[in-house]
């Protein structure tokens, strides 16, 4: 076993103040190192929040952009309705005008039928012979179903033209018709078109106002995570410099001791030496000692 380091007294002080202060700087480290800890599985609390919230965020976004393509082909849709029900307006509003100008080029007496005349007939006859006229009254009533009955001839001659006539009329009136069920039906398709665009554009509105919550709130978990990096690598480093410190005030104190061991050699007689050799030795180094000092001097 190799002698037991001697230490001055100034030297054993100097080990007991680096003791102190190393496990002082042993208590800081270990505060340091459990605060970290602490910071660092915060940090990865936020950065698994963060990593939550971005797949949480791709469900929205996919809609919105889905709604985004439905939304523009309602656009497409729309502007084909729109060009489709001008287009249904010109046709009723053509139609119209060609109802008004067949009901022009037939004669007005056409548009009075045989069976009309006939009941005028009746209801003149009738009042000839159930009432008292006045000879000039009576001649007047007689003129008039005179006049009817050359109506009634006349019509009843024109039955097959008055009859297309009429039929040409009741088709006109068809298209006429068809046409307005036509431009109501678009205008209808295009109104509920026009909704269902302004209520994606509702939906994607909401959806990005989640979006960006998400975004932000990301935002600020990032910001917190970037300053608990900070903190964490704050500590890191002066965990690392307590690190140095110690292990240089160690290095030092074991320098000490080597150092103390050495010079305790020096005057140590090897094992295996005699008694009288380790004396001799020793009594030679005390002697060089007193003669650096100047105790004694050697000569006459």
């Amino acid at each position: 076993m190799p002698p037991r380091a001697i230490l001055s007294e100034e030297e054993e002080q100097q080990d007991r103040d680096d003791r102190d202060k190393l496990q002082e700087m042993e208590k800081k480290f270990r505060s340091l190192e459990t605060r970290r800890g602490t910071l660092i599985e915060e940090m990865h609390r936020l950065s698994s929040e963060q990593k939550s919230l971005y797949d949480r965020r791709q469900a929205p976004q996919q809609e919105v952009e889905r709604i985004y393509d439905d939304h523009g082909a309602l656009g497409k849709k729309l502007m084909e309705l729109r060009s489709a029900r001008e287009k249904a307006r010109r046709h009723m509003e053509a139609a119209v005008v060609a109802v008004r100008e067949l009901r022009l080029t037939f004669p007005a007496t056409e548009r009075v039928r045989p069976e009309q005349l006939k009941r005028e007939i009746a209801d003149l006859e009738h009042k000839q012979q159930t009432s008292a006229l006045p000879l000039e009254e009576e001649n007047a009533l007689v003129d008039r179903i005179r006049e009817r009955t050359r109506e009634l001839k006349s019509a009843e001659t024109r039955a097959a033209t008055v009859a297309e006539h009429e039929k040409q009329r009741k088709e006109a009136d068809a298209r006429v018709r068809a046409c307005r069920a036509e431009v109501d039906r678009l205008g209808a398709e295009f109104a509920q078109a026009k909704a269902d665009r302004d209520a994606m554009m509702a939906s994607i509105r909401t959806k990005l106002e989640a979006a960006g919550s998400m975004v932000a709130e990301m935002r600020a978990k990032g910001k917190a995570r970037a300053e608990l990096m900070e903190k964490i690598d704050g500590m890191s480093r002066e965990m690392a410099t307590l690190d140095q410190e110690a292990r240089r005030i160690f290095g030092e104190g074991r320098a000490r001791r080597e150092e103390a061991q050495r010079t305790l050699r020096a005057y140590t007689r090897p094992r295996g030496r005699t008694h009288d050799e380790v004396a001799s030795n020793v009594a030679d180094a005390q002697l060089q000692e007193l003669l650096k000092r100047g105790k004694i001097t050697l000569g006459g």
